[in-house]
């Protein structure tokens, strides 16, 4: 038996196995595990190819596709919606689609779902920015609690909160919040929200603002669906361009992936008072990197255990470990993207898959995900896609 941190105790040199075919081995030993308990949890549940959408980073459409978990395959169904796509959520129930656009105004549109030939149908769409600012929407997601779409408006520098009306269509805006500041960048000469997530508690919405260096928790009642100043913003170094926020399960740690310096910090949060306060930073570039900047996604298992962040810099997936009670993180893993820039990334519920949407490269590609270490396995399948920017199950 060879020892892979200590070689000089083997007396075998001449069979020895490289490092990278061992590396190679374990990782398709890894992959050839997740397939037998994918195709094992098939056959016990009888579940069939399950229907999944992809954005298209500054373009007119929207594709379909069907992941088979069992065999690790993608099938593309092709463009199933002519529509600007910037970002997508899933209806938490209903059979609807909604559709963030980069659009001036940045419209939300709604398509019902077919699930048997996975085609598009709009229900109606409702504009954020009355103004028409140009540039649209960066981000949208859904409040299940209040039945809340929540539209991040990088280009007006607002977030709305949209009502879900009962077809799961949406309603004019019930509230608009603007945010104030800018940042040392050319990109941040004002406001640019770029992420909007609701805390634990539903009582806070906290905006990660991309042109104001800042994270502004503003307090939200899910009865009205209205947004209210909160308590004073959090404040990133200058030139950092907060991009994307994540709750841990413990509810008092706050995940925050900076976009133009590529860091990630750990951040306590209080339910209280609304109140951040920094307790970690940690690149995700590797020591050796000198090149530009981008980071891109945060993700989180669904156990809490593990944190992932995408690097369009490096073109890497960054895995850490949680610790449970601080929410503090260590470095597990990095791992090449399988593209160039990826965009954003989506965990399968089974926490056993990662879709990473390559949007330089057009590929969605599928990773392997160890649910017992965190890593990641790259399969070598893919899908060509125009530009991808997001991944989202129907």
């Amino acid at each position: 038996m060879w020892d892979l941190e200590h070689p000089e105790t083997d007396t075998s040199p001449a069979w020895r196995p490289s490092r990278r075919k061992v590396l190679g081995a374990l990782a398709a030993s890894a992959v050839a595990a997740t397939l037998t308990g994918a195709r094992a949890a098939r056959a016990q549940t009888g579940s069939r190819p399950e229907l999944l959408y992809i954005g298209t980073w500054r373009g007119t459409q929207v594709n379909g596709a069907r992941f088979d978990a069992g065999d690790a395959t993608l099938t593309s169904l092709g463009v199933v919606a002519q529509v600007n796509s910037s970002w997508q959520a899933k209806h938490p129930s209903k059979p609807v689609l909604y559709v963030g656009s980069g659009d001036a105004g940045g419209t939300v549109s709604a398509f019902t779902i077919d699930r048997t030939s996975g085609a598009l149908a709009l229900i109606g769409k409702v504009t954020t920015d009355s103004a028409g600012t140009a540039g649209g929407l960066s981000y949208i997601g859904v409040d299940r609690h209040s039945g809340t779409v929540l539209a991040a408006n990088f280009a007006a520098g607002l977030t709305a909160a949209l009502p879900i009306v009962r077809d799961g269509g949406l309603g004019s805006p019930a509230s608009i919040v603007v945010d104030t500041g800018s940042g040392p960048h050319p990109r941040q000469a004002g406001p640019h929200p770029h992420h909007v997530v609701v805390d634990p508690t539903g009582r806070y919405a906290l905006v990660a603002d991309f042109g104001a260096d800042r994270v502004f928790a503003y307090r939200f009642d899910r009865a009205t669906r209205v947004l209210t100043p909160g308590p004073v913003a959090y404040a990133v170094n200058p030139g950092s361009g907060p991009r994307r926020l994540c709750f841990h399960p413990n509810g008092r740690t706050l995940y925050l992936l900076n976009e133009l310096t590529a860091d990630l910090q750990v951040l306590g949060w209080n339910p209280r008072t609304g109140e951040i306060t920094q307790v970690q930073s940690l690149s995700t570039d590797s020591p050796e990197y000198t090149g530009a900047k981008s980071g891109a996604e945060l993700g989180m298992s669904r156990d809490g255990r593990f944190v992932y962040a995408s690097n369009r810099g490096e073109h890497t997936i960054v895995v850490f470990a949680a610790d449970r009670r601080t929410g503090r993180l260590t470095l597990v893993q990095r791992v090449p993207c399988g593209g160039t820039s990826p965009w954003s990334f989506t965990i399968h519920r089974s926490n056993r898959w990662m879709f990473v949407a390559n949007q330089v490269s057009s590929t969605v590609n599928l990773f392997a995900l160890d649910p017992r270490s965190g890593r990641l396995t790259d399969t070598g399948t893919s899908m060509a896609v125009p530009n991808p920017d997001c991944v989202t199950f129907a």
